[in-house]
């Protein structure tokens, strides 16, 4: 095991379940939340109950069901999502988001969705490239230098910093500039420095959106064109109404793509570094590939497709530290599936860690192995027992851009430095909103000769 919190690895019933029989569960009251002690709770009872059963909540109205079943997850979030809306957990995050795609939901969020949906289309994720690729240079450039002196870096602070920069500059371009003068620094930097996410941190985000309002006011007086997140936003048109999105629509969405956007994917760049140092063979071969690659100093948007095996170490990084560990839906209408009734009303929990490692979809679920996603062995996965950005219409609008992201940081990166893990902490899931690391991750820097 590479954490703390799970040591267990015969963690899920094996043999399949049936749902027409009656399903036992915990016989005790209560409420899942995104926490380290629900992340326990839940461990215990998948050990001991398989791949659903019922929750007795202890406030909430209306029962409570766990599933672990690729195919009931499939009927939930694909077949039948009509019947589905966002669950329990959302209310804290629109608190800090306001109502953007990640909480709203009906006719409101299908709006939303197709407009927003062109920005993250392939042509406009390759321009955006241009910008990952100058701020890896700024990182590689400082990294560099600190590899000469035999320097120890905090691996989770260096992403969680780069991982904001991009999504900031994806969405403000040369704005990020005047934003950072106007403010003496980075304001958005409070979900780096604060790890909580709270009430208090909520008032103080939601207080940044001014900022965002003066930028969308300042560009609505400007002609002048730019190619970035808030721009295409500000662009789009509703396809029945012609109308474009409010001034609180927009700041909602942008202000859900700051946070989304950059702590799934420092979570992920974080996660990265660590399995790489950790397994000197993975390494090796990513080294390899990079090495070969056609590029001359740092790859661009072209060049992902000539490093396969690095998409794969990412894709086995989402499987067994999946950024969003756990997420929610409720039921509005009676439903069954595979023998399974699903009450109206119901809280349905659905956790991709617990689900990436099921010993029935995933064999030796806690070994490291980037080969599961290579292009023969994905045709034989199960499509729903893999689904690090959930998965059906509310799949992550944002996939594309966060596996294009860490191929471009690790095929500069990995061409320049090897970074070496100092164990002066110990490695333990901190599962609450994101699945992070409890502590810190310190890495030493080599230079490659």
């Amino acid at each position: 095991m590479l954490d703390k919190v799970c040591t267990d690895t015969n963690i899920m019933t094996v043999a399949p379940l049936n749902h027409a029989m009656p399903l036992r569960g915990p016989d005790i009251s209560y409420d899942v939340h995104t926490t380290t002690e629900s992340f326990k709770q839940l461990q215990q009872w998948v050990a001991e109950y398989g791949d659903v059963f019922p929750i007795t909540q202890k406030t909430r109205k209306g029962p409570g069901l766990f599933v672990n079943d690729p195919d009931v997850i499939k009927h939930i979030l694909i077949k039948n999502n009509k019947n589905y809306i966002k669950g329990v957990g959302f209310e804290r995050v629109k608190m800090l988001l306001g109502n953007g795609i990640i909480v709203s939901d009906g006719a409101f969020w299908r709006r939303q969705r197709r407009m927003i949906q062109p920005a993250f289309g392939r042509d406009v994720i390759a321009e955006l490239s241009k910008l990952v690729e100058q701020l890896n240079q700024v990182f590689l450039t400082r990294w560099q230098m600190l590899a000469r002196e035999n320097a120890c870096i905090d691996i989770t602070e260096e992403t969680n910093d780069l991982a904001l920069q991009i999504i900031l500059h994806s969405l403000f371009s040369d704005d990020v500039k005047t934003i950072y003068e106007q403010n003496d620094g980075n304001p958005f930097a409070i979900l780096t420095d604060d790890s909580a996410r709270d009430l208090k941190l909520a008032v103080k985000f939601r207080g940044l959106s001014r900022i965002v309002g003066d930028i969308i006011t300042q560009r609505r007086q400007s002609k002048a064109e730019r190619m970035d997140f808030v721009s295409l936003f500000m662009a789009a048109r509703d396809k029945d109404t012609g109308e474009p999105m409010s001034d609180k629509e927009l700041i909602d969405e942008v202000m859900t793509l700051i946070v989304a956007g950059s702590e799934t994917s420092a979570t992920t760049l974080n996660w990265v570094w660590y399995s790489l140092a950790k397994h000197p063979e993975v390494l090796a071969r990513a080294q390899q590939e990079v090495d070969q690659a056609s590029y001359t100093e740092s790859p661009g948007f072209e060049h992902i497709e000539e490093l396969p095996y690095l998409r794969q170490v990412v894709e086995e990084v989402l499987r067994i530290y999946p950024p969003v560990w756990l997420f929610t839906r409720k039921a509005l209408a009676q439903d069954e599936v595979n023998g399974l009734t699903i009450a109206p009303g119901t809280d349905i929990f659905i956790s991709p860690y617990f689900m990436h490692r099921h010993p029935r979809y995933w064999p030796q679920p806690e070994k490291f192995d980037p080969s599961r996603f290579s292009e023969e062995a994905s045709k034989a996965q199960h499509k729903t027992a893999y689904i690090p950005f959930s998965a059906g219409p509310r799949r992550c609008i944002g996939d594309f851009f966060a596996i294009v992201e860490n191929q471009l940081h690790f095929g500069l990166m990995l061409r320049h430095l090897t970074m070496e893990y100092v164990e002066d902490h110990p490695i333990e899931l901190a599962p609450e909103v994101n699945l992070r690391t409890r502590y810190p991750i310190t890495m030493r820097l080599h230079t490659r000769k």
